[in-house]
């Protein structure tokens, strides 16, 4: 699996991951990929032309934002985000519950059509399919 940690999350998860991973998966950090600053529209249209990618991110405003959802609705991409207290949390909290959740999200990433959004719970493990 690829996995995209966003700019929203601290380079040290996807370092983490990564690390965890390795010779499994393929973890990198928005801004080790792309550098700082690229603009959403842009990192999601190069990560769908590439394939599927999971995009595991703090930036709900993806969701919100017409165009960004457009574009990610109509990408290859699977993205996983963190609801709201969980990404208020600390940087702990958030690695423990995506460490939680990662078969989770290894079998939605699996099974989901490209375009697929979930939100990822701050205790449970029953992902929410965000639909907007």
């Amino acid at each position: 699996m690829k996995v995209l940690i966003d700019e929203n999350l601290p380079p040290a998860m996807a370092k983490a991951l990564a690390a965890l991973f390795i010779g499994q998966h393929e973890v990198v950090h928005l801004r080790q990929r792309f550098g700082k600053g690229v603009k959403d529209l842009e990192w999601i249209s190069e990560l769908s032309r590439e394939g599927r990618w999971v995009v595991i991110s703090g930036d709900r405003r993806i969701t919100r934002v017409k165009a960004e959802l457009r574009a990610f609705q109509s990408s290859r991409l699977i993205g996983f985000f963190l609801s709201k207290g969980l990404y208020k949390a600390k940087l702990t909290k958030q690695v423990e519950r995506v460490l939680a959740l990662w078969e989770v999200i290894e079998q939605q990433a699996a099974v989901m059509e490209g375009g697929a959004m979930f939100e990822l719970p701050m205790t449970t493990t029953r992902l929410r399919q965000i639909k907007n």
